[in-house]
């Protein structure tokens, strides 16, 4: 009996039904590489000018120029990554050196290695000790945008301009 067994897997072709088949099923998930969560990688040595749009995240460890908008994905500039370029995508993470606007609609990190030259606008922001920034930084999110309410900061700016305006002298700011 233990002949027969030996002898029927070997007998047997059953690999040319299994390529067959994933190759049905991986045809019909390729349009959605999202779903695969893969990865583009813009290597060291490559160099693109243009407009970067996909469905996947996307690191960066050449040089890009121009505009990044990966909306619903994450963009990584690595170390080696240098970014001349606008960048909207859900999370956005800078080792390397970026100069241009950075939208994360998410959130944004710039790690102890990276530098931004430009204007972050997200719900959430994280500075490294040791990232280097220069620009403004707008965390309100698009539900506070537009309401009537005033920040504590507008409040406080309302408050010294009325002081004044009232001769007791200017208020001293805490920020």
């Amino acid at each position: 009996m233990f002949d027969r067994n030996k002898n029927k897997p070997s007998a047997e072709p059953p690999a040319p039904e299994p390529v067959a088949a994933p190759r049905a099923s991986a045809a019909t998930t390729t349009p959605n590489p999202a779903a695969s969560g893969g990865i583009a990688i813009i290597g060291p040595s490559i160099n693109i000018k243009g407009t970067v749009t996909g469905g996947e995240d996307l690191m960066i460890l050449g040089k890009v120029e121009g505009t990044i908008d990966l909306s619903g994905h994450e963009v990584f500039i690595g170390q080696s990554g240098r970014v001349v370029a606008d960048i909207k995508a859900s999370r956005i993470e800078i080792e390397g050196e970026v100069t241009g606007d950075v939208n994360g609609i998410e959130k944004v990190v710039i790690a102890h290695s990276g530098k931004l030259r430009g204007n972050i606008v997200a719900p959430r922001v994280t500075l490294e000790d040791g990232a280097v920034f220069k620009g403004v930084i707008d965390m309100e999110t698009n539900n506070t945008r537009g309401s009537q309410e005033t920040s504590k900061a507008e409040q406080g700016v309302l408050a010294a301009s009325s002081s004044t305006s009232l001769g007791t002298g200017p208020k001293q700011s805490q920020f």
